[in-house]
Order: structure tokens, then C-alpha cells, then sequence
């Protein structure tokens, strides 16, 4: 088993740095194991997550914001309480229509964001 500290355990969003993404988009790792990733992700409006797809499952909450969600077919709006699930390898992307924030849960974890 790997040496589990308190900051593994008890996670500081404040000590955690905002990666740029750029067009008004930002992601932060907030933790991981080699099974499961939690990630932030800040969008200015007009902020696009572009169509795309990975072999992780995904789970997303809506912190903040609304955004129209495109997965594989299905398009709807989102806001701040909502949630998706993306299954494996289907198509996927966001355009943020109000400043926001989204909490996206990968299994396995993103290896592609370390």
C-alpha cells in the first residue's frame, strides 16, 4: 500500500493548482487512486469542452453554472444540482452557457491528465 498522508486524505481545494486549459476553460486534479479520479473543471461562459471520448467511465456533477451537454445523441441542459454519466468510449462534450463549475469522477483514473 502506498504511504497515506492526511493531505491523500483530507483534500484542500485551496492547495490544489488550477491548470489552464485554454478557451476559458481550467481543470484542477482533486485526487486520485489507480482506480478512480476526481477532477475539477472551471468554464467561463462560452467555455467548450470539445467532442470526445475515452475508455473511462465518467460520472459529472454540476457545482455551479449551466451547460448544454452532448452525449453520443442526446443533447440537454444542465445546471448547478444536475449530473451525467458518460459510459465508456462514448462521444461526449460541453459548451458553458453560464460560468460554472463541474466535478467529473473517472474510473480508472485519467492517466492522460497526470
Amino acid at each position: 500500500m502506498e504511504n497515506i498522508t492526511a493531505e491523500k486524505l483530507l483534500i484542500r481545494d485551496a492547495d490544489i493548482p488550477w491548470t489552464d486549459l485554454g478557451s476559458g476553460v481550467k481543470r484542477k486534479i482533486i485526487s486520485h487512486d489507480d482506480r478512480l479520479m476526481m477532477v475539477k473543471v472551471a468554464f467561463e461562459t462560452g467555455g467548450v469542452g470539445s467532442l470526445h471520448h475515452h475508455f473511462h467511465t465518467q460520472l459529472s456533477y454540476v457545482a455551479s453554472g449551466r451547460f448544454e451537454l452532448t452525449i453520443g445523441s442526446y443533447r440537454r441542459v444542465l445546471e448547478a444540482g444536475d449530473a451525467y454519466y458518460v459510459p465508456p468510449d462514448m462521444v461526449h462534450g460541453a459548451l458553458c452557457l453560464e460560468k460554472g463549475e463541474l466535478i467529473d469522477i473517472f474510473s480508472p483514473r485519467r492517466d492522460d491528465f497526470l
